[in-house]
């Protein structure tokens, strides 16, 4: 049995899509055992509203919210019984297995490093998001985590997401790229040209050079290497492309009566095909390098992407990903601890 918390309070439709989405997840699998984190008795008002499997749906009660506007650090410190820092201090005491959130980024990065704690000889803990492409889906690491990265982080970053690629999604050998201006090796800022040479040195990953963000839709990489400035920007733009165009076609079928007798036609293949350039089939995106599973969903998520963002920690944890990170880093830890000898 697969313990999950789930903050219930956290994003722009909680608790109700939280809850919604929680419920959904425990029906679909009967492994997850679900904790919902938030205040008790708007939860279980909530929960009333839903059918559910009592014996694998609880409530933790959690008197406070941390807001999305409010200083992180600050907001960790002072509010003790946030739905944030309890769920997180569950997956600290091993109460729960993962801990799935659509509340404040900022808060959820720093509890994730200052309560669960990173694995040792893990730099900095990247947030690594699921992003469909034309051939499957694509890793992208790190998408908004840690703004002014250093080469070794995302050395790191890559190494790690590879792991994940490999065990979690099932692709061998995953190839690792950097995001780059151009596919030559001296082009790129200081951090990418830096960057380079050491993932060329990388045994244990598949490194095949440098990507640029107009081959990232066609597949180009599976796993998406940058920091996390660059991959913020990635991220929404795709976001908000996909959505204008979605909302192009829709509107295009629309526009007189031939269209809509065409629309009728190949409207099961296309809601098909438009389906799995849904970001929210493929879930939240896991925080890397943690001591436990930490998963930061969209602020504005629906019960959907809920439900498969607490889907995911199943296959996370069955694949022991953080042990295996964890064995990744050793000869890192070793080479480390002499230096200071």
């Amino acid at each position: 049995m697969i313990k999950v918390a789930v903050d219930a309070m956290g994003g722009d439709y909680a608790p109700a899509e939280i809850v919604k989405g929680a419920v959904e997840a425990a029906r679909e699998k009967t492994q997850i055992q679900v904790i919902l984190v938030g205040q008790e008795d708007i939860v279980k008002k909530e929960l009333e509203k839903q059918d559910y499997p009592r014996d694998r749906v609880s409530v933790v009660h959690a008197s406070e919210v941390i807001e999305t506007e409010e200083p992180p650090v600050n907001a960790i410190r002072k509010k003790k019984d946030s739905s944030i820092v309890v769920g997180m201090n569950m997956v600290k005491k091993q109460e729960a297995d993962a801990f799935v959130s659509a509340g404040s980024s900022g808060a959820i990065l720093v509890g994730g490093q200052v309560i669960v704690g990173r694995i040792k000889g893990v730099e900095r803990p990247p947030l690594a998001p699921l992003i469909p492409t034309e051939t499957g889906v694509s890793l992208l690491v790190d998408c908004g985590a840690n703004v002014g990265a250093r080469a070794s982080h995302l050395v790191q970053f890559a190494r790690m997401g590879s792991i994940y690629m490999e065990h979690v999604i099932g692709i061998k050998h995953p190839r690792v790229a950097i995001v780059n201006i151009g596919a030559e090796e001296e082009k790129g800022n200081a951090l990418v040209k830096e960057t380079f040479p050491l993932l060329k040195e990388c045994k244990d990953i598949n490194f095949i050079g440098s990507i640029e963000a107009r081959e990232i839709p066609h597949g180009g990489a599976d796993v998406i290497v940058c920091e996390a400035f660059v991959g913020n920007v990635i991220l929404k733009l795709y976001e908000g492309v996909g959505a204008t165009l979605i909302n192009k076609v829709k509107g295009g079928m629309m526009v007189n009566l031939r269209s809509k007798i065409g629309a009728l036609l190949v409207k099961p293949a296309l809601k098909e095909t438009l389906k799995t350039f849904d970001a929210s089939q493929y879930g939240g995106a896991p925080l890397l390098g943690l001591n436990g599973l930490v998963v930061k969903t969209h602020g504005n998520s629906k019960a959907v992407e809920v439900k498969n963002s607490i889907i995911q920690c199943v296959t996370f944890k069955e694949q022991e990903i953080n042990e295996k990170i964890r064995e990744s880093l050793k000869p890192e830890e070793a080479g480390q601890e002499n230096q200071e000898a």
